[in-house]
């Protein structure tokens, strides 16, 4: 595999968004996640793409054919590697201002050198190291940008990472990144659970008086069903219930604790 074409897959969801997949267990399986999801939304003058991928392969050759004249925005959900590797392809990167150092240097992607994964062994050429984008803004909570006839506003959720945000549209899509999805969840340690608990009731507040529409999360099912956000409040909140379950996962540096449809994923460091 070389091209971007068999690398990707393409989404078309509504006539305004795109979902662009990567295939995140042939990259390295034991991130224990199955595919990565990211977003481009078209407004009628600026298009946003949410989040550029591992950076194997071109994402802006991707997403070209979609934007046509249009000028272009690309916001990271936070800082991750699976989520900004694609960065330097772009002059410019949105990021919360919490975690403009983190991508403003080269990606440092050695901890996939003993990947089970050929589709890996592209990095040998950069020495697993991807540069950044050129120019970082920082972003704050409730910032807001006109797409034309779209409109979209951040919404700061601390827990995945101190910076990860959520997007929301005028039209009820939430785009959550890492705050909420299906499967394996990453959290940080267990003494801090409760930043993830009070970004997850920012969400359901928004979800009971602004009217969701439609969850659209950075990993696995796509979109969610609405009760995503509740089930995945309540099942951090009585994570103490299944402590006595959790295995412990040197790779991840974390403990591991199936609770059915999250896999919670809490690490130790």
């Amino acid at each position: 595999m070389n091209k971007e074409n068999d690398w990707f897959e393409l989404i078309e969801l509504n006539d305004h968004l795109l979902c662009i997949r990567e295939k995140l267990s042939e990259v390295d399986p034991r991130f224990l996640t199955e595919y990565t999801n990211f977003f481009l939304l078209i407004g009628s003058h600026t298009a946003l793409l949410i989040d550029t991928g591992c950076g194997l392969f071109s994402i802006r050759t991707i997403i070209e054919p979609y934007i046509r004249n249009k000028k272009l925005l690309v916001i990271n959900t936070h800082g991750h590697w699976d989520h900004v590797g694609g960065n330097y392809e772009f002059e410019k990167v949105h990021i919360h201002e919490q975690e403009v150092n983190l991508i403003s240097k080269p990606l440092n992607l050695t901890i996939l050198k003993d990947s089970s994964k050929k589709i890996v062994n592209s990095l040998h050429d950069v020495s697993f190291f991807i540069p950044p984008a050129p120019i970082v803004e920082p972003l704050k909570d409730n910032d807001q940008f006109n797409l034309g006839d779209l409109n979209i506003k951040i919404i700061h959720t601390p827990g995945h990472s101190n910076g990860s945000i959520c997007i929301l549209t005028n039209k009820g899509e939430l785009f959550t990144g890492d705050t909420a999805h299906f499967g394996a969840i990453f959290l940080p340690k267990r003494k801090n659970l409760s930043r993830n608990i009070s970004s997850l009731q920012k969400l359901i507040d928004l979800q009971n008086n602004a009217g969701l529409t439609a969850i659209y999360p950075s990993h696995e099912q796509l979109p969610t069903d609405l009760r995503l956000l509740v089930d995945l409040y309540n099942g951090i909140s009585h994570i103490e219930d299944l402590w006595e379950n959790k295995v412990k996962n040197s790779f991840l540096h974390s403990w591991v604790i199936d609770g059915g449809e999250f896999q919670y994923i809490v690490s130790k460091i």
